[in-house]
């Protein structure tokens, strides 16, 4: 049904990152899934009606599909028949009026940053070799940049700007910003990347994170690293690279930093992803008039 088309044009011409257009094509196969039942003779995208797209969003939720999951397979039907819209394949969206589930709003997970710069300095939590250095690393990069793990990951030698003190971030939709980094994450740059020299890697990959045989880093390789050390310092569940970023945006925003400043530097397209992290900031403002005013 022209999902080919489709996903080609989020591909190439909108220039979607690998891991969304994955999750668009997944979306749309487990629709098309749907469809394809006995009592349904679907053979055109014309034939789709806003009841079809009802009826799964039904079935999905009550196969205990969260909200959440729900609302992006929705956003992906809509992006889907936009697409085959503008490309008059069909006449109307079936998908525009279809009303999205509520979802529950959490606050972002952070860790104690003060636990989290006391560990980093910690000078027997990592070992001088090139895993520690390379573990130390990934860790002060996600807290002291922000940076999301698929970024991290696709982070080259050549992104690095060690003279201005700066790094060159590829973000979602292929947006290239640049992020500064601190005193103390440049010299420890600079140590790892003797150190992945000095290992002798066959592969002399340029990517800047590699495991321990010189391949190039992965998301669950990162994932383990920080759900390791987080461990050492956290008792919550949710141990991810996601929590540093959180981290890091929650202690700028608690220092004072301007809060369209701390967009630019977490990549969001639009202020409203930013501004969730004002919630925390108001539980901590919370916290200390509940423990120092006399009345409270």
């Amino acid at each position: 049904m022209f999902s080919e088309r489709f996903i080609q044009y989020i591909k190439y011409e909108k220039r979607y990152s690998p891991h969304t257009v994955s999750a668009y094509q997944s979306d749309l196969d487990q629709f098309f899934k749907f469809l394809n039942h006995p009592d349904v003779t679907i053979t055109q995208p014309s034939e789709i009606t806003y009841q079809h797209i009802r009826n799964w969003m039904v079935q999905l939720m009550g196969d205990d599909i969260t909200a959440r999951s729900v609302n992006r397979k929705i956003a992906t039907l809509r992006k889907y028949f936009k697409f085959l819209l503008r490309e008059g394949l069909i006449s109307h969206n079936p998908a525009s009026k279809v009303q999205s589930p509520k979802t529950v709003k959490h606050l972002p997970i952070v860790v104690e940053d003060e636990k989290l710069s006391t560990m980093l300095n910690d000078g027997e939590m990592f070992t001088d070799d090139f895993e520690g250095v390379r573990d130390k690393l990934v860790m002060e990069t996600l807290f002291g940049t922000g940076m999301r793990l698929a970024e991290l990951v696709g982070l080259k030698e050549t992104d690095i700007n060690i003279y201005e003190g700066t790094l060159k971030v590829l973000g979602k939709r292929n947006k290239e910003r640049i992020i500064p980094i601190n005193h103390e994450l440049k010299l420890l740059l600079l140590k790892y990347l003797e150190l992945k020299k000095s290992e002798n890697f066959h592969n002399n990959s340029r990517t800047l994170f590699v495991t321990n045989k010189g391949a190039e880093a992965y998301p669950k390789f990162i994932y383990l690293i920080v759900n390791k050390y987080l461990s050492y310092i956290s008792t919550q569940n949710k141990k991810s690279p996601h929590v540093l970023r959180h981290t890091f945006a929650t202690s700028l925003l608690n220092r004072g930093a301007d809060l369209n400043a701390i967009k630019e530097l977490l990549g969001h397209a639009n202020l409203s992803a930013t501004q969730v992290y004002t919630h925390n900031s108001v539980e901590r403002l919370k916290s200390i008039y509940k423990l120092a005013h006399p009345k409270a």
